[in-house]
């Protein structure tokens, strides 16, 4: 889900990879780009399906700050040519409880936020109002991440964390719902495209619709740049998401 607040003039060129941890089992990688147009400083929140009752250290933030181009090096894999790539004071609340961890991701500042409740302790200008949360029910118990974005560093790298996925739940989820405009709305104009590596991608049935890449992801990733989120002898499968769709997130 790309939920940004305040408002931005606009979003697009949405890509998002994610790939299951190999060393922590159960555990999730996402890499996410955007091209967005805003004047002031927003923040964008992606809620995600954490294990309940995280802490607020659950989550691992990884820097890509070396490697701006790690979306771009991802179309080299395919053979179809697409487009472009680009992105993007603290997060603390005031009064009440403690202000959420704020931790420098490259050119971001990145928290956590364990549950709804917590959103208390985020600054208020960047909050997503709870009567928006309260209309998509799978995200009473989820967490989320919150990524500041300033004007000026919104062409800049992906951001990319790791979380603990809970455990019945088989599937990599892409957070894809959209709240742009201060709304939740039941269809949204997509512009996405979705990456992903699957552990075993036989008999995966929902992969089977997907674009394959013809080589391992060694031959066209720069893997030592990458913070060991992508499995250097892994296909790596693409899917694009254009027009008006479902406002909802995506499993795989």
């Amino acid at each position: 889900m790309c939920c940004i607040q305040p408002p931005p003039e606009s979003v697009s060129d949405t890509k998002i990879f994610v790939a299951e941890s190999r060393k922590r089992k159960g555990n999730q990688f996402i890499v996410y780009q955007m091209s967005i147009e805003a004047r002031d400083d927003v923040a964008m929140t992606l809620p995600i399906p954490v294990v309940p009752q995280s802490t607020e250290d659950a989550v691992r933030f990884i820097s890509l700050e070396d490697y701006p181009e790690f979306f771009s090096d991802l179309k080299k894999g395919f053979p179809s040519p697409r487009k472009k790539n680009s992105f993007s004071g603290g997060f603390g609340g005031s009064g009440g409880a403690a202000d959420l961890k704020v931790k420098e991701v490259g050119s971001f500042e990145a928290s956590f936020v364990p549950t709804l409740n917590d959103f208390n302790r985020l600054d208020e200008r960047f909050r997503i109002p709870r009567r928006i949360w309260d209309q998509i029910r799978e995200y009473a118990d989820y967490g989320f991440v919150v990524f500041q974005l300033k004007p000026q560093s919104l062409g800049l790298h992906p951001m990319a964390f790791e979380f603990p996925r809970r455990s019945e739940l088989k599937q990599l989820f892409f957070p894809t719902v959209h709240i742009h405009d201060g709304e939740y709305h039941g269809e949204a104009d997509f512009d996405h495209e979705l990456y992903a590596q699957i552990s075993e991608p036989i008999g995966h049935q929902a992969i089977m619709h997907w674009q394959e890449s013809p080589l391992p992801a060694d031959r066209f990733l720069k893997i030592r740049k990458a913070e060991g989120i992508v499995s250097r002898d892994s296909h790596v499968y693409m899917k694009t998401i254009k027009g008006r769709h479902r406002n909802e997130d995506t499993w795989v």
